[in-house]
């Protein structure tokens, strides 16, 4: 049985940069599943799209990334547009893919599900429920906070959010998305909001500043590493997340786990495309 399952779109990506523009498959799914490549960790991906992008699921099968795959009628195609300022992001859709069928999950069983939605009609409640009876449940909301106009990307709210929360045990946000989804100013009462929704660990990352969490009333401050050369920030966010449960499952407290996440976050950024490194690698920036 894996411990750890990600359920996520593949997307084509096109990202866009003040240097250069780059093709490759991106989501939640994919950088999530790449970081945790070459770590010690029973993994397994479930994930859609259509046929014409299978190769995307060999290239994470030749890493030896355990996957499933659900057919879809398309795949998910983003365009994002970063400024000179990396943690500002245009997005826009350029086609979507079919949402998860809660039957392509009855024979999936792991410790933990982390949810990957990248549009809010990815991955229903339902399905959360079904999984949250199955193992601890961590959540990534910015799909659901996704309303897509015109192709455009446009932040909105989560309708069912306290109904699917109180099934999670970990969300990840970053400040604008916490925002969005509890209405609060400020980060501190958004994470106090959510934990009286039911969650018990409240991930918010805010780039180059670093991120927060906040459990058991407690809030554990973790610093942001900063890159040698900043070269792609897309997917350091699923980058973090993979770090962090990696070492929550592993055993180590929130602000360690933060901390390596941070670092695994900071890696990501110094190259092209999805992180491919190693734990020792990921050690080597903590002690800098």
């Amino acid at each position: 049985m894996p411990q750890l399952c990600c359920i996520g779109h593949i997307t084509s990506d096109k990202v866009v940069t003040t240097r250069n523009t780059m093709h490759m498959a991106g989501g939640t799914a994919w950088y999530f599943s790449c970081a945790l490549s070459r770590l010690p960790v029973d993994y397994l991906l479930v994930t859609a799209l259509a046929p014409a992008e299978m190769h995307y699921v060999a290239d994470l099968r030749n890493k030896g990334i355990s996957v499933q795959v659900q057919p879809s009628a398309h795949t998910v195609y983003f365009e994002n547009i970063y400024a000179q300022n990396q943690d500002e992001r245009t997005q826009n859709v350029l086609a979507t893919a079919d949402p998860f069928d809660i039957e392509q999950f009855d024979n999936v069983d792991a410790d933990m599900y982390h949810f990957g939605p990248l549009l809010a009609d990815d991955i229903s409640t339902e399905l959360i429920k079904t999984l949250a009876a199955k193992g601890r449940v961590s959540i990534d909301v910015q799909g659901y906070l996704r309303e897509v106009i015109d192709q455009k990307v446009h932040p909105t709210d989560w309708p069912a959010k306290k109904e699917a929360l109180q099934y999670a045990d970990i969300v990840k946000a970053d400040v604008a998305e916490l925002q969005a989804l509890t209405h609060c100013d400020n980060a501190e009462d958004g994470a106090k909001m959510l934990a009286g929704w039911g969650v018990k660990e409240v991930v918010i990352t805010n780039g180059s500043h670093g991120s927060v969490i906040y459990s058991d009333g407690q809030f554990y401050t973790i610093p942001a590493y900063a890159p040698v050369n900043l070269v792609d920030a897309t997917g350091c966010g699923d980058t973090y997340m993979a770090g962090y449960l990696y070492r929550r499952l592993k055993g180590d407290d929130i602000q360690q786990a933060g901390k390596f996440a941070a670092a695994m976050a900071s890696l990501k950024m110094e190259s092209a495309g999805a992180f491919l490194g190693t734990e020792d690698e990921v050690v080597e920036v903590l002690h800098r």
